[in-house]
């Protein structure tokens, strides 16, 4: 449903819970607005719910874990590599 519909859905619920005074006979708009705001809440918890779910970090087994060293180390000193790539064409 998302954020914006369950919010929606809140505030149909409270204008017929609150604000309408009218007499529709077998319907009561009082206890449709209660059920409106109910599904607005029960939404936007769920919403919010599966959002939080897809933030969680993903981490990985230790058997994963590299003991190689990405960047040569001579003497103490980090040595990073440099590579310059030119392709053949016109020199401007």
């Amino acid at each position: 449903m998302g954020i914006g519909g369950s919010i929606f859905l809140i505030a149909v619920g409270a204008i017929f819970a609150f604000a309408v005074q009218a007499d529709v006979g077998w319907l009561n708009l009082n206890v449709v607005g209660w059920v409106l705001m109910l599904a607005g809440v029960a939404g936007l918890l769920v919403t919010l719910y599966f959002w939080n779910s897809r933030r969680r970090a993903v981490v990985a087994p230790a058997e994963r874990v590299v003991t190689e060293r990405a960047v040569p180390v001579q003497s103490d000193r980090v040595v990073q590599e440099y590579r310059e790539v030119r392709r053949p064409g016109p020199t401007v």
